[in-house]
């Protein structure tokens, strides 16, 4: 490492992250899949915003935020909606971003914060302290006076460093949050540049939806930041990201075709589920693949769609049984 890079470790564990992901990312690249089929890349967009946004408290659901980005009336705060329109008008933005520039930084900010705090588009003037989801401090940012260098000198390392993207950007996420530039919203755009640093190098992370994984593992996002905090150094958070990323790369690789054959083990054990019951319930999927509950509505809709199941009204959920 040189005198000026962040603090951080190259461990075996992030090598090995770091080969398998690039594996995975091959294999994406090479079916091509997720970067042509529209609907896909919409879905997945959707995902990455309503989970970004759920990571900082907002109440809508993937259902509300598809409807409110349809043109829908939602019942739901106003500032949430807001953040979700906001949100899609940057992301749908992020091949127009130079990663690198702090100009381009500022404008995220200003469309992804527009009408909901004073600065946005603005690196804060007073002091904020950083806290979880549980509002507990884990640390008090930089004083405001040496932002604007700080996030420079960062966006220089980024763009410098002779490391692998998938570390850099992990590398940059972390110190961005420990910088927090922002009165608000540093989280969203912290997760949003690092989408876009990975674009750079492989433009299908711009459609993958690394924000849902990170919502999934919410408690252990805050836990390897913690432990990065009092280490004074990233490399659990780093391993925590590229872990992230690795689980994204999987369960697109998955709904791509690239693992068919999971696919049919998994409809042969829902088939065996549904011989015995007359619906299967998203809990169900969870319990018989060990996968989170978005991952479970993923692989129900997927069968949905293949026309294999088709939903049903089980008292307020929803349940999935064979077709007729």
């Amino acid at each position: 490492m040189k005198k000026n890079d962040p603090p951080f470790v190259i461990t075996n564990k992030i090598l090995t992250l770091t080969s398998e992901i690039s594996e995975l990312v091959g294999q994406v690249v090479s079916t091509d899949n997720l970067s042509a089929d529209p609907i896909l890349r919409r879905t997945n967009r959707i995902r990455s915003i309503q989970a970004s946004l759920a990571i900082e408290q907002n109440s809508l659901s993937l259902d509300q935020v598809t409807a409110v980005l349809s043109g829908k009336r939602v019942l739901a705060p106003p500032r949430d909606i807001k953040e979700v329109k906001n949100a899609y008008e940057i992301y749908e933005k992020l091949d127009q971003l130079d990663p690198f520039s702090v100009d381009d930084l500022l404008l995220a900010h200003q469309v992804m914060m527009k009408d909901l705090v004073s600065e946005s588009g603005e690196f804060r003037s007073k002091d904020v302290g950083v806290v979880d989801q549980k509002g507990n401090i884990l640390h008090f940012g930089t004083l405001p006076a040496y932002v604007p260098k700080l996030v420079y000198d960062l966006l220089n390392w980024t763009k410098d460093s002779d490391l692998p993207m998938l570390i850099r950007s992990s590398v940059f996420h972390y110190e961005f949050e420990l910088i927090h530039p922002f009165a608000d919203g540093n989280g969203r755009v912290g997760r949003l540049w690092q989408t876009l640093l990975l674009s750079t190098w492989q433009p299908v992370f711009g459609w993958l939806p690394i924000e849902s994984i990170i919502h999934n593992k919410q408690e252990k996002y805050y836990q390897a930041f913690n432990r990065s905090n009092d280490a004074g150094e990233s490399t659990v958070f780093v391993e925590f990201m590229l872990d992230a990323i690795k689980s994204a790369l999987e369960e697109v690789s998955g709904i791509s075709g690239i693992g068919a054959g999971k696919a049919d083990q998994r409809w042969r054990m829902i088939r065996s589920f549904l011989a015995a019951h007359e619906v299967i319930m998203n809990a169900d999927v969870r319990e018989l693949f060990d996968v989170s509950s978005a991952t479970a509505n993923r692989v129900l809709s997927g069968f949905c769609e293949e026309g294999k199941l088709e939903k049903t009204r089980v008292g307020k959920y929803w349940g999935y049984r064979l077709p007729g």
